[in-house]
């Protein structure tokens, strides 16, 4: 069985990332890309489904975790130590960022790197490579040169991958059950790494890495990237981590930003509720480039805005709320029968069906990125004015059209509050840019569907007997997107029925002090398991990201302190490594939910930079 979610911690290269468990497993890794076929999906079964168990022999043996774990500094280098009654060691985990020095061609590395802190440990690799998600054992051979000092490679081949283990000298490698072991020793003051690299299999082998030189060069990366922040303020700690996360989920080569590294984690324990989330969502990395300019990251503010226009390239109607890392469209939801799931939570899916769904508020999502850059400082682009011009005409014409929203619901399309609120954002946004551009361009009709829009949001999604907005027209439920109300600057914070809509999301979606997205569960038949509004059976945590609006909301309307109490609960709710996934089971005290979580991170920023 898997570890807890929070057992994990996040290790990658900017191109993939892998978990890493407290048990010294690497459970989850796709490669080469954060959406390629797992080589490691133990995560979502088993070991027999593809892990890499790394730890003193006894604890391997008898699953003990380590005692203690930590990033170094600020940087994506995870150390880990255990202690047996022959002494302790440190295992440092880590994927050096791709083409810088000392990396194989440029290929992607896990290196696992060993330190013997006191006494003399026997250690234990136990390495059970399953590609495609875990169905195909692959190919095992030995490659050996005759002469060269080194030991010989371990190489394991299925289809178009090849994967290499690279051990160095007192390490004895053998291959028993379909897995390789490596045993070897580490004294006090010793070191020995272990490489596992991937390569394209018709290619020729890569060259050994050189983990020394990575190390440094990974470090190295790290230092350089975090001492741009622009954050100093009394959650710094807190801020950088959730940085480095976000940084982490970034695809290097094109600057598309996943909103996880995993699938199917599930959003409830044995339910249904388990989606893909390794691609680009338009609104998650919209938000993330605004906590990453608000922190000093223009360049990665730059490569989104690129990766944007290529993406979307074509026309406004046919744009999609989500993309792959490089852009791609067709990402077609299908499942894994022969993986058992997380704690039996099935099914286990890959693509994602809400691809095509129509989600009306990524406009002004998108809208709102490309004024903040603009307003950040990011140098002018004719191509990002051309695409937002595109935007408003497909929302002029389409604003007043049901959805399906936010939450990506599998129910009836609405017409959504929060939907037509960020139309207004588009709206309102692209009048103030239009406003300080030379000539006669069409401010009056933006301007005119932007007070349209305004006039019947609080005409049609405002409830004046509860003093409450809704979460859509005529409807009574609640939904903690209108949070975001006072965030966006559709009505000051101090209005009354912005107070009024902070205080009943706080009463009516409350759970433990922590704040649902929505209500979930209805009643159903006798027997039956209710089926909520969303069109999807059984029940889910509490959003992290929707408490984090909370604190921040409490702020704006004045209760300053309340709000610090609420961020200061959401902050212990982060594991010892300062990672938080989708959601929070209150009834078990864990994390659920797809890990790291960049919507759970980003919020967080926003709350630190106001509640500071």
């Amino acid at each position: 069985m898997a570890a807890l979610i929070e057992d994990f911690a996040l290790v990658g290269d900017m191109r993939t990332a892998a978990l890493v468990s407290r048990y010294g497993s690497v459970d989850w890794l796709c490669l080469p890309r954060f959406d390629s076929p797992a080589v490691f999906a133990g995560l979502l079964g088993a070991d027999e489904h593809g892990s890499w168990r790394l730890a003193p022999a006894a604890c391997v043996a008898g699953r003990r975790p380590a005692a203690r774990r930590r990033y170094r500094g600020d940087s994506l280098v995870l150390e880990q130590e255990w202690d047996t009654p022959e002494g302790s060691v440190r295992v440092t985990d880590f994927m050096p960022p791709r083409g810088r020095s000392g990396s194989p061609d440029g290929a992607p590395c896990v290196v696992r790197v060993v330190d013997g802190l006191s006494g003399t440990v026997r250690m234990r690799s136990v390495l059970e490579t399953r590609f495609s998600y875990g169905r195909i054992v692959p190919w095992v051979r030995r490659e050996s040169h005759a002469g060269h000092r080194r030991p010989d490679r371990v190489v394991a081949v299925a289809g178009p991958d090849s994967l290499w283990l690279d051990t160095e000298a007192g390490t004895e490698t053998y291959g028993s059950d379909l897995t390789t072991y490596a045993d070897f020793t580490v004294s006090a003051g010793q070191r020995t790494a272990l490489t596992l690299t991937w390569q394209a299999s018709h290619l020729r082998p890569p060259p050994r890495p050189d983990a020394e030189a990575l190390l440094r060069d990974t470090e190295r990366f790290w230092d350089d990237w975090t001492n741009r922040c622009t954050y100093n303020g009394p959650w710094r700690g807190a801020v950088m981590r959730s940085l480095i996360t976000l940084k982490a989920l970034t695809y290097a080569p094109t600057g598309g930003i996943v909103a996880a590294p995993t699938t199917s984690l599930p959003e409830e324990i044995g339910g249904v509720r388990n989606w893909d989330y390794r691609f680009t969502w338009l609104r998650d990395a919209a938000i993330t480039l605004a906590s990453l300019l608000r922190t000093g990251y223009h360049e990665e503010a730059r490569a989104w805005r690129e990766w944007l226009l290529r993406a979307v390239a074509g026309d406004a109607r046919n744009l999609q709320i989500m993309y792959g890392v490089a852009g791609e469209r067709e990402l077609a939801e299908s499942e894994l029968p022969w993986l058992p799931g997380y704690e039996n939570s099935r099914p286990v899916r890959i693509g994602n069906g809400a691809a095509g769904q129509l989600q009306l508020d990524v406009y002004g999502e998108v809208v709102d990125a490309l004024y903040l850059g603009q307003t950040s400082g990011l140098a002018g682009d004719d191509d990002s004015h051309i695409l937002q011009m595109k935007l408003m005409n497909y929302l002029e014409s389409n604003w007043q059209e049901p959805d399906e929203g936010i939450w990506e619901v599998r129910g009836p399309r609405r017409h959504f509050t929060h939907s037509k609120v960020m139309t207004w954002v588009a709206a309102d946004r692209t009048v103030r840019r239009l406003s300080r551009l030379p000539g006669e361009p069409p401010v009056a009709r933006w301007r005119a569907l932007r007070d349209e829009v305004h006039r019947e949001v609080c005409a049609k999604g405002y409830d004046a007997d509860r003093n409450t907005f809704t979460q859509s027209y005529g409807s009574r439920e609640l939904d903690a997107s209108l949070l975001l109300i006072p965030q966006v600057g559709f009505l000051p914070p101090h209005d009354p029925r912005v107070v009024g809509t902070v205080e009943a999301v706080q009463r009516e979606l409350n759970d433990d002090g922590f704040v649902r997205r929505y209500p979930v569960e209805q009643d159903g038949p006798p027997g039956e398991r209710a089926v909520s509004g969303d069109g999807l059976p059984g029940g889910e945590g509490v959003f992290l990201a929707c408490s984090f609006w909370l604190a921040h909301d409490l702020a704006l309307i004045g209760r300053r302190a309340e709000g610090r109490r609420l961020f200061e609960r959401l902050l212990a709710l982060r594991n010892d490594v300062g990672l938080l996934a989708e959601e929070w089971d209150t009834g078990h005290g864990r994390q659920v939910g797809n890990f790291p979580q960049a919507f759970s991170h980003v919020p967080l920023i926003d709350a630190a930079l106001r509640l500071g």
